[in-house]
């Protein structure tokens, strides 16, 4: 059975509108992280992903998923943090081929000094968006 064209036409609309509120929260976390703290967006998301696990580290695997990022641009990120000092990896001690990724003290220093400028760009976005009719639905979903 076909899906009607209004169906379509409306889950097209969520779609764009989702894609225009992520659009608009990544410009401005992303100008906010790299004045501040020379951070990118997906930079900051990996060192909080990894702050919120116990111990601090993850898997290579895990943390790709948990940023949304493939395996190899992962891999990318992860070096570039290193570089920084802001991460480190070494190996599982039970399974030789896993990789973990853990932050440093100065990546955690760096993280608790970005999360509160990123916390009040998501929240400022957010409270704009719950101002335009066509956004306020998702803003709120969030918020």
């Amino acid at each position: 059975m076909p899906i009607a064209d209004d169906a379509v036409e409306a889950r097209a609309q969520g779609w764009r509108t989702l894609a225009a509120l992520h659009a608009k929260i990544e410009d401005r976390l992303e100008k906010a992280l790299q004045k501040e703290f020379e951070l990118s967006v997906s930079e900051y998301t990996v060192l909080d992903a990894l702050a919120r696990q116990d111990g601090w580290h993850m898997r290579m695997q895990q943390l790709s998923r948990a940023v949304v990022l493939s395996q190899s641009a992962t891999t990318r990120l992860v070096t570039r943090l290193e570089n920084r000092g802001l991460l480190r990896r070494y190996l599982c001690e039970d399974d030789r081929r896993g990789i973990y990724s853990e932050v440093t003290q100065a990546g955690r220093e760096l993280l608790d000094r970005a999360g509160p400028t990123h916390d009040a760009v998501l929240q400022e976005v957010l409270a704009e968006a719950a101002k335009q009719p066509e956004l306020a639905p998702l803003a709120a979903v969030i918020a």
